[in-house]
This record gives structure tokens, sequence and C-alpha cells, in this order.
């Protein structure tokens, strides 16, 4: 299949993209940058340079690529919890999680692609006793506001498409993430993170699947039965 993946050279894009080419898969991977175009080359993909703010050169890109299946692994939070910088970085991942992905879902639907999976967050939901599932509310506490503002706005772009899938993963850690080791839960494994996104390729019935290790917080039992994905997952050296 042709896998038109939107962030490739992001944490999970990195990760992806070669679990995506041994499974036999083609790989357009996108980039906003062109420094990123030759290591995303490198990882087996066929790199696009194109800015998701731009809707029309976005779905041009997406026409000529002509995907099966689209893939939203896009993000903008280059600096960590605690750095001068992290509020910034999440207004501006609020800002493409809302008006990037209502682009990725309208530039997908023009290249007449039906699937397409996006990247959202397990620690989103509302405090409650016991394990989070995925039809529990989200958190509404005004301190979260710009976050879930962003999250809802791509589930719902991605989940109005006629295959959209949500995956709404942990805490990442593992190699260029923020932590090398759970830092609190629901945590996940950025390996685990990026064969979650693979499977979702051919597996699950559209919706919204937890993607975190079984630590307590989230229930990942609906992508264990459905997609097979398993948290112990790791990418072998």
């Amino acid at each position: 299949m042709r896998i038109f993946l939107a962030g490739a050279g992001g944490v999970i894009g990195r990760r992806l993209t070669p679990l995506l080419r041994a499974a036999g898969h083609v790989v357009i991977g996108t980039t906003r940058s062109s420094d990123k175009a030759t290591a995303i080359a490198a990882l087996g993909a066929e790199p696009v340079v194109v800015d998701v703010f731009d809707a029309a050169a976005l779905t041009r890109a997406m026409i000529a690529a002509a995907p099966d299946v689209v893939i939203h692994q896009l993000t903008d939070l280059p600096f960590a919890p605690g750095t001068p910088q992290y509020a910034e970085g999440l207004a501006r991942n609020s800002r493409l999680r809302v008006e990037g992905s209502r682009n990725l879902a309208a530039a997908a639907r023009a290249a007449g692609v039906k699937r397409l999976i996006a990247q959202s967050i397990a620690f989103i939901y509302a405090s409650a006793p016991g394990l989070r599932i995925e039809s529990d509310p989200l958190n509404g506490d005004p301190a979260m506001a710009a976050t879930v503002t962003g999250v809802k706005a791509l589930e719902e772009a991605t989940l109005a498409m006629p295959e959209g899938v949500v995956l709404r993963y942990g805490y990442l850690y593992g190699p260029a993430t923020w932590y090398d080791a759970p830092a609190k839960p629901p945590s996940v494994h950025v390996d685990a993170a990026a064969q979650a996104a693979l499977l979702a390729v051919t597996k699950g019935a559209p919706g919204i699947y937890n993607i975190a290790e079984d630590d307590g917080y989230a229930a990942s039992d609906k992508a264990k039965r459905e997609l097979g994905f398993d948290a112990s997952f790791r990418i072998k050296p």
C-alpha cells in the first residue's frame, strides 16, 4: 500500500517509517523542513517538503502521492516540560492539531483516501476512579483548555473520515523522546506506539484506541483485541 506519513521526521515517524517499509508499504514522508528530507529518504521514504498550514500545497502533494492510507504523526513540541518555552510549544501544538488536522483530512478527502490514522493522547481524560476507557469524558480543567480543544479538533477531523482511527498514546519514552523510562502513567514506549500505527493500517474498525502500558491509568484492551497491540514491542537494533 501507499502510505502518506505526515510528520515522518518526528519522534514516532522516524521509528514508524522502517516498520512500514519492512511490511512492504511505500512511504511518502512529509516534513516542513528541507533539512530533514535527506534523513527521511535514508529511512526508506519518499520525502515531500510541505507545510501542513498551506492547505493548497498540502492538497497538491496528497493528490500527487495518491496514497491508500494517511497517517497523521504531526506534532510541534520541541521543548520539554519545565523549560521556559514549553507553554509556547503547547500553543503551537494546539494550533497544529486544530488547523493542521483539518487541512490534512481535507487533503485526504480530495485524494480519495478513506483511512486516516491520527496521533492523539491518552492523558486527556477527566479524573475518575479506575481505568479510563475510550468513551470516558475528557478533562474539563480550564488549565487544560487549549490542549483539550486541540485534541477534540484533531479527533473530530479524523473520525469524520470514512475510516478514521484515533490512537490515544500515553506519555512517550525511549529513543529521542523526553524520557528514557516510563515517567508517569499512562506511558508507552515509542516503538510500541509506532507499531500501533503500523497495525492500524490494515486492522481495526474506525474509532478511538488507547495505546498505553498496563500501568493503572488507561485500558488498552480494545487496541489489544482489535489491532493486536503489544506494549512490549521493541524494534531490534
